[in-house]
């Protein structure tokens, strides 16, 4: 009895410990899979779309700017709304990969999140004609299942290093240009969201409204601005591995110096 329990706690050890990841301490050690990149360059990225509501303003605006960016999209949303995400590539932004639908790894049956994964890139690719590269989990929330599926279709996890927090119902333009302020240098991986299929209705005007100001301050400091595609995230593939050494209970645990909201 006491062997099967170890046992078990084990298993539930090893499947709950990536989503430690999303911890900004735990993202430090793992710069890879925060999306550090290049120096001068700021990768934007946007979640949960492709909304018809929402995204076509995003990519009006970002034509006027003059910017491409990367859009983490959700299956079902993609499903019902094809000739958006063949939008989105034809304008020159990049597809990715955000689940099927918007749930916590943690919290779903084993295999649903595996199925699910693979599902969303394969309409990707099918809708679009592109076969996706990046995958980032709902909530950044990754599980021992996610990561191995990811790895067996090719995907490769990135979260972030900077979010704008433009899901609630309080957030403004000014907000997340505030939140954002001290993410913002070279390397950055920025998440906005297209829209509020997941989050407070009508949040997603906060991040709209605050693009073009991000935009110029960036460029102002001399950073280019574009998708994960050129970004040139740091590091190889995240493995399990690397999340059971880096999560493993240590002391004096290294930090570096780049910052993480």
């Amino acid at each position: 009895m006491n062997r099967a329990a170890l046992a078990l706690a084990g298993l539930a050890i090893l499947h709950v410990g990536p989503a430690a990841t999303w911890l900004p301490s735990v993202r430090r050690l793992l710069p890879g899979l925060a999306g550090v990149g290049l120096a001068d360059h700021v990768a934007l990225t946007f979640d949960d779309g492709p909304d018809p509501r929402s995204t076509p303003r995003f990519l009006a605006e970002l034509e006027r700017l003059g910017c491409r960016a990367t859009f983490f999209v959700l299956g079902e949303m993609l499903q019902r709304h094809p000739a958006l995400g063949r939008r989105i590539v034809a304008e020159g932004h990049e597809i990715a990969v955000h689940g099927w639908s918007h749930e916590n790894a943690l919290t779903t049956r084993p295999g649903r999140m595996a199925a699910e994964t693979h599902r969303a890139a394969d309409l990707v690719a099918a809708v679009t004609g592109v076969d996706p590269t990046w995958y980032r989990p709902p909530y950044g929330v990754l599980s021992a299942e996610t990561l191995l599926a990811a790895r067996l279709r090719g995907l490769r996890p990135v979260l972030w290093t900077a979010w704008g927090r433009d899901w609630t119902r309080s957030a403004s333009p000014a907000s997340v240009l505030a939140t954002l302020a001290s993410g913002l240098r070279g390397g950055a991986t920025l998440l906005l969201h297209d829209s509020d299929h997941t989050s407070a209705p009508g949040s997603w005007r906060s991040g709209l409204g605050a693009l073009p100001e991000l935009v110029n301050r960036c460029r102002a400091a001399g950073l280019r601005v574009g998708p994960l595609r050129d970004h040139g995230v740091s590091g190889g593939r995240t493995t399990l591995h690397d999340v059971r050494e880096i999560t493993a209970p240590r002391k004096n645990l290294p930090q570096k110096p780049y910052r993480f909201l």
